[in-house]
Protein backbone atom coordinates (compact mmCIF):
# COMPACT_ATOMS: atom_id res chain seq x y z
CA UNK A 1 0.00 0.00 0.00
CA UNK A 2 2.75 2.46 0.89
CA UNK A 3 4.76 1.73 -2.28
CA UNK A 4 1.75 2.32 -4.54
CA UNK A 5 0.89 5.54 -2.68
CA UNK A 6 4.54 6.64 -2.95
CA UNK A 7 4.57 6.13 -6.74
CA UNK A 8 1.30 8.04 -7.16
CA UNK A 9 2.55 10.93 -5.01
CA UNK A 10 5.89 11.02 -6.85
CA UNK A 11 4.08 11.24 -10.19
CA UNK A 12 2.13 14.27 -8.89
CA UNK A 13 5.00 15.62 -6.74
CA UNK A 14 5.22 19.01 -8.44
CA UNK A 15 1.47 19.58 -8.16
CA UNK A 16 1.58 18.54 -4.50
CA UNK A 17 4.48 20.90 -3.86
CA UNK A 18 2.60 23.77 -5.53
CA UNK A 19 -0.33 22.95 -3.25
CA UNK A 20 1.94 23.22 -0.21
CA UNK A 21 3.18 26.62 -1.42
CA UNK A 22 -0.37 28.06 -1.29
CA UNK A 23 -0.05 29.07 2.43
CA UNK A 24 3.14 30.94 1.49
CA UNK A 25 1.15 32.82 -1.16
CA UNK A 26 -1.49 33.71 1.41
CA UNK A 27 1.22 35.06 3.70
CA UNK A 28 2.66 37.08 0.83
CA UNK A 29 -0.76 38.61 0.22
CA UNK A 30 -1.11 39.41 3.95
CA UNK A 31 2.23 41.20 3.77
CA UNK A 32 0.94 43.42 0.96
CA UNK A 33 3.07 41.76 -1.74
CA UNK A 34 2.14 40.14 -5.04
CA UNK A 35 1.41 36.42 -4.40
CA UNK A 36 2.05 35.65 -8.09
CA UNK A 37 5.71 36.62 -7.62
CA UNK A 38 6.40 34.04 -4.91
CA UNK A 39 9.72 32.40 -5.71
CA UNK A 40 11.52 29.40 -4.24
CA UNK A 41 14.98 28.25 -5.27
CA UNK A 42 17.23 25.21 -5.18
CA UNK A 43 21.00 25.59 -5.02
CA UNK A 44 22.13 22.06 -5.88
CA UNK A 45 21.26 20.19 -9.11
CA UNK A 46 19.77 17.21 -7.25
CA UNK A 47 18.02 19.20 -4.51
CA UNK A 48 14.58 19.52 -6.09
CA UNK A 49 14.58 15.85 -7.16
CA UNK A 50 15.22 14.64 -3.62
CA UNK A 51 12.68 17.16 -2.34
CA UNK A 52 10.09 15.49 -4.57
CA UNK A 53 11.15 12.05 -3.28
CA UNK A 54 10.79 13.27 0.29
CA UNK A 55 7.39 14.76 -0.49
CA UNK A 56 6.26 11.49 -2.13
CA UNK A 57 7.32 9.53 0.97
CA UNK A 58 5.45 11.97 3.18
CA UNK A 59 2.31 11.76 1.05
CA UNK A 60 2.61 7.98 0.79
CA UNK A 61 2.68 7.60 4.56
CA UNK A 62 -0.36 9.84 4.99
CA UNK A 63 -2.38 8.04 2.31
CA UNK A 64 -1.34 4.53 3.39
CA UNK A 65 -1.85 5.11 7.13
CA UNK A 66 -5.57 4.15 7.21
CA UNK A 67 -4.80 0.91 5.37
CA UNK A 68 -1.81 0.12 7.60
CA UNK A 69 -3.82 0.89 10.76
CA UNK A 70 -6.66 -1.33 9.53
CA UNK A 71 -4.26 -4.21 8.88
CA UNK A 72 -2.75 -3.82 12.37
CA UNK A 73 -6.23 -3.84 13.89
CA UNK A 74 -7.20 -6.97 11.96
CA UNK A 75 -4.00 -8.64 13.18
CA UNK A 76 -4.56 -7.95 16.88
CA UNK A 77 -8.38 -8.05 16.91
CA UNK A 78 -8.66 -11.90 17.11
CA UNK A 79 -6.73 -11.82 20.40
CA UNK A 80 -9.08 -9.29 21.99
CA UNK A 81 -12.39 -9.79 23.73
CA UNK A 82 -15.47 -8.30 22.10
CA UNK A 83 -15.70 -5.45 24.62
CA UNK A 84 -11.98 -4.71 24.09
CA UNK A 85 -12.47 -4.57 20.31
CA UNK A 86 -15.46 -2.26 20.75
CA UNK A 87 -13.40 -0.03 23.05
CA UNK A 88 -10.39 0.10 20.71
CA UNK A 89 -12.25 0.78 17.45
CA UNK A 90 -13.31 4.39 18.26
CA UNK A 91 -9.69 5.32 18.96
CA UNK A 92 -8.64 3.80 15.64
CA UNK A 93 -11.13 6.09 13.91
CA UNK A 94 -10.38 9.17 16.04
CA UNK A 95 -6.60 9.04 15.55
CA UNK A 96 -6.45 9.87 11.80
CA UNK A 97 -9.27 12.41 12.19
CA UNK A 98 -7.35 14.27 14.90
CA UNK A 99 -4.15 14.10 12.82
CA UNK A 100 -5.98 15.67 9.87
CA UNK A 101 -7.35 18.37 12.18
CA UNK A 102 -3.82 19.23 13.29
CA UNK A 103 -2.54 19.21 9.70
CA UNK A 104 -5.43 21.45 8.59
CA UNK A 105 -4.63 23.93 11.35
CA UNK A 106 -1.05 24.05 10.08
CA UNK A 107 -2.04 24.47 6.44
CA UNK A 108 -4.84 27.02 6.74
CA UNK A 109 -3.64 29.12 9.67
CA UNK A 110 -0.27 28.37 11.20
CA UNK A 111 1.98 28.19 8.11
CA UNK A 112 0.60 31.45 6.62
CA UNK A 113 1.08 33.15 9.99
CA UNK A 114 4.67 31.91 10.36
CA UNK A 115 5.61 32.83 6.78
CA UNK A 116 4.00 36.26 7.20
CA UNK A 117 6.18 36.75 10.29
CA UNK A 118 9.32 35.87 8.30
CA UNK A 119 8.29 38.00 5.32
CA UNK A 120 7.93 41.00 7.64
CA UNK A 121 11.68 40.81 8.30
CA UNK A 122 12.53 41.79 4.73
CA UNK A 123 13.86 45.25 4.06
CA UNK A 124 13.93 47.33 0.90
CA UNK A 125 17.21 48.59 -0.47
CA UNK A 126 17.91 52.29 0.04
CA UNK A 127 20.96 54.52 0.19
CA UNK A 128 21.67 53.56 3.80
CA UNK A 129 20.46 49.92 3.94
CA UNK A 130 20.94 46.85 1.83
CA UNK A 131 18.00 45.01 0.30
CA UNK A 132 17.15 41.77 2.12
CA UNK A 133 14.64 39.44 0.47
CA UNK A 134 13.25 36.07 1.49
CA UNK A 135 14.04 33.38 -1.11
CA UNK A 136 13.37 30.02 0.56
CA UNK A 137 14.98 26.85 -0.74
CA UNK A 138 12.52 24.17 -1.83
CA UNK A 139 14.05 21.63 0.56
CA UNK A 140 13.96 23.99 3.54
CA UNK A 141 10.37 25.05 2.88
CA UNK A 142 9.22 21.43 2.61
CA UNK A 143 11.15 20.55 5.76
CA UNK A 144 9.48 23.42 7.63
CA UNK A 145 5.92 22.56 6.63
CA UNK A 146 6.45 18.81 7.17
CA UNK A 147 7.88 19.46 10.63
CA UNK A 148 4.87 21.59 11.51
CA UNK A 149 2.35 19.07 10.15
CA UNK A 150 3.93 16.13 11.98
CA UNK A 151 4.32 18.15 15.18
CA UNK A 152 0.70 19.27 15.24
CA UNK A 153 -0.53 15.86 14.08
CA UNK A 154 1.30 14.10 16.90
CA UNK A 155 0.20 16.62 19.52
CA UNK A 156 -3.41 16.19 18.42
CA UNK A 157 -3.11 12.51 19.40
CA UNK A 158 -2.97 13.56 23.06
CA UNK A 159 -6.69 12.91 23.78
CA UNK A 160 -6.40 9.46 22.17
CA UNK A 161 -3.35 8.47 24.22
CA UNK A 162 -4.69 9.78 27.53
CA UNK A 163 -8.10 8.21 26.92
CA UNK A 164 -6.53 4.80 26.26
CA UNK A 165 -4.38 5.11 29.39
CA UNK A 166 -7.43 6.15 31.42
CA UNK A 167 -9.42 3.19 30.11
CA UNK A 168 -6.72 0.73 31.26
CA UNK A 169 -6.38 2.46 34.63
CA UNK A 170 -2.98 4.09 34.14
CA UNK A 171 -4.35 7.65 34.36
CA UNK A 172 -7.29 9.38 36.03
CA UNK A 173 -9.06 12.67 35.45
CA UNK A 174 -8.14 13.77 38.97
CA UNK A 175 -4.46 13.04 38.39
CA UNK A 176 -4.49 14.87 35.06
CA UNK A 177 -6.18 17.90 36.62
CA UNK A 178 -3.70 17.99 39.51
CA UNK A 179 -0.75 18.00 37.07
CA UNK A 180 -2.18 20.78 34.91
CA UNK A 181 0.61 23.26 35.83
CA UNK A 182 3.30 20.74 34.89
CA UNK A 183 1.45 20.01 31.66
CA UNK A 184 1.60 23.69 30.68
CA UNK A 185 5.37 23.77 31.23
CA UNK A 186 5.86 20.53 29.31
CA UNK A 187 3.70 21.87 26.46
CA UNK A 188 6.08 24.79 25.93
CA UNK A 189 9.13 22.52 26.21
CA UNK A 190 7.73 20.10 23.62
CA UNK A 191 6.80 23.02 21.36
CA UNK A 192 10.35 24.35 21.61
CA UNK A 193 11.73 20.94 20.59
CA UNK A 194 9.34 20.16 17.73
CA UNK A 195 8.96 23.56 16.06
CA UNK A 196 11.39 25.99 14.40
CA UNK A 197 13.24 28.24 16.87
CA UNK A 198 10.95 31.25 16.71
CA UNK A 199 8.47 32.38 19.38
CA UNK A 200 5.42 32.32 17.10
CA UNK A 201 5.89 28.66 16.18
CA UNK A 202 6.44 27.63 19.78
CA UNK A 203 3.45 29.56 21.15
CA UNK A 204 1.32 28.40 18.23
CA UNK A 205 1.93 24.75 19.13
CA UNK A 206 1.93 25.17 22.92
CA UNK A 207 -1.54 26.75 23.11
CA UNK A 208 -3.33 23.96 21.16
CA UNK A 209 -1.43 21.41 23.29
CA UNK A 210 -2.75 22.99 26.49
CA UNK A 211 -6.30 23.07 25.08
CA UNK A 212 -6.00 19.41 24.06
CA UNK A 213 -4.85 18.58 27.58
CA UNK A 214 -8.08 20.08 28.89
CA UNK A 215 -10.00 18.00 26.33
CA UNK A 216 -8.12 14.95 27.63
CA UNK A 217 -9.25 15.67 31.20
CA UNK A 218 -12.86 15.97 30.01
CA UNK A 219 -12.59 12.72 28.03
CA UNK A 220 -11.10 10.94 31.06
CA UNK A 221 -14.05 12.07 33.19
CA UNK A 222 -16.49 10.69 30.63
CA UNK A 223 -14.68 7.35 30.60
CA UNK A 224 -14.68 7.18 34.40
CA UNK A 225 -18.37 8.10 34.53
CA UNK A 226 -19.20 5.35 32.03
CA UNK A 227 -17.05 2.87 33.96
CA UNK A 228 -18.85 3.75 37.20
CA UNK A 229 -22.25 3.25 35.56
CA UNK A 230 -21.16 -0.17 34.32
CA UNK A 231 -19.87 -1.09 37.79
CA UNK A 232 -23.16 -0.10 39.45
CA UNK A 233 -25.13 -2.03 36.83
CA UNK A 234 -22.99 -5.14 37.42
CA UNK A 235 -23.45 -4.87 41.19
CA UNK A 236 -27.23 -4.61 40.80
CA UNK A 237 -27.24 -7.59 38.47
CA UNK A 238 -25.08 -9.65 40.84
CA UNK A 239 -27.31 -8.71 43.79
CA UNK A 240 -30.43 -9.70 41.86
CA UNK A 241 -28.89 -13.04 40.91
CA UNK A 242 -27.84 -13.66 44.52
CA UNK A 243 -31.39 -12.97 45.77
CA UNK A 244 -32.79 -15.28 43.12
CA UNK A 245 -30.39 -18.06 44.15
CA UNK A 246 -31.35 -17.74 47.85
CA UNK A 247 -35.12 -17.73 47.21
CA UNK A 248 -36.81 -21.03 48.33
CA UNK A 249 -38.04 -23.29 45.62
CA UNK A 250 -41.79 -23.15 45.10
CA UNK A 251 -43.64 -26.35 46.17
CA UNK A 252 -44.84 -28.48 43.30
CA UNK A 253 -48.42 -27.93 42.26
CA UNK A 254 -50.85 -30.68 43.43
CA UNK A 255 -51.78 -33.25 40.85
CA UNK A 256 -55.25 -32.78 39.40
CA UNK A 257 -57.73 -35.60 40.04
Amino acid sequence: GFFVAFLVCFFFAKKLFNLLVVPFKWATQWAGLDPHKVELIYTAPQEFFFTQVKLAMFGGMVIAFPLIATQIYKFIAPGLYKNERNAFLPFLIASPILFLMGASLVYFFFTPMVMWFFLAMQQAGTDDQVQISLLPKVSEYLSLIMTLIFSFGLVFQLPVVTSLMTRVGMLSSKGLAEKRKWAIVIAFVVAAILTPPDPMSQIGLAIPTILLYEVSIWAARLIERDREKQRVAREKQDAAEEVADKAPDEPPAPASS
